[in-house]
């Protein structure tokens, strides 16, 4: 007997994106959209996401633009509500917030390290609190954290940011397990650099060009698609049995 193709449609599904205004979550909420999904835009200024919305709208989706900045709680408390007065549910959350304020380790200013954890690490729980709260009534979710190569390989000058994405993956593993009662997963994807507005100061710099592609036995920078494919992926019915899992999108930078 034939089995079925698997199912990586998103339709009918509600997918909040954070900081979703540029970069890799720009192209995640776009992915999921043109997947089906209705959208939840988290972005810190919404007068400035218009041209985005409307290109979301483009795709026959309903899209909902929501002030986030994390790791203000009010506004995560805030930006749920919204979501669940206009659409009833999230189905899928996708944590994409981070910063990454790098400095060699000797040379980090307390500020520096107190933002690098603010935002990427509490924020990256309060928001999946909040959520995964919702999604533990409904008994159903799906929640991607982006991480990055850095929790999994180090980075001269990158040592708080490599520590907070660590502790990314690790937080993914741990609620992966205590929600799986609750039919939710938890995922990780993990990208090396991405052409992005934020890597270009640093990629346009032929020798950190050339020291990157040195380690990325495939021999290219990532671009916002190759990521993208993997968080559809891991959103959909197609990957309903996975969970714990960090996806490397790295180039096979972590096994070179």
């Amino acid at each position: 007997m034939q089995k079925n193709a698997p199912d990586f449609s998103l339709e009918g599904k509600v997918t909040l994106v954070t900081g979703a205004s540029r970069g890799i979550g720009r192209a995640c909420a776009l992915a999921c959209a043109r997947a089906g999904s209705d959208i939840v835009l988290g972005v810190r200024d919404v007068a400035a996401s218009a041209g985005l919305v409307a290109e979301l709208e483009g795709t026959g989706r309903k899209v909902l633009p929501v002030e986030l900045d994390i790791p203000n709680k009010a506004h995560i408390a805030n930006a749920v509500d919204a979501a669940l007065t206009a659409f009833g549910r999230i189905d899928v959350l996708v944590n994409n917030v981070g910063v990454a304020p790098g400095n060699l380790a000797e040379l980090v200013e307390e500020k520096d390290l107190d933002e690098i954890l603010d935002v990427n690490i509490k924020g990256t729980f309060l928001m999946t609190q909040a959520v995964g709260r919702h999604m533990i009534k409904r008994n159903v979710g799906r929640i991607i954290n982006i991480s990055s190569q850095a929790g999994t390989v180090a980075l001269r000058g990158e040592a708080i940011y490599c520590m907070s994405k660590a502790a990314i993956n690790h937080l993914t593993r741990c609620l992966a397990a205590e929600w799986a009662r609750y039919n939710i997963t938890v995922n990780t994807v993990s990208p090396t650099f991405i052409h992005t507005d934020g890597t270009a100061p640093f990629l346009s710099d032929a020798d950190n060009r050339e020291a990157t592609l040195g380690h990325i036995p495939l021999g290219r920078i990532g671009e916002t698609d190759d990521v993208v494919g993997a968080v559809v992926f891991l959103a959909s019915p197609a990957a309903s049995l996975i969970t714990g899992a960090n996806l490397l999108v790295d180039g096979g930078w972590s096994v070179a």
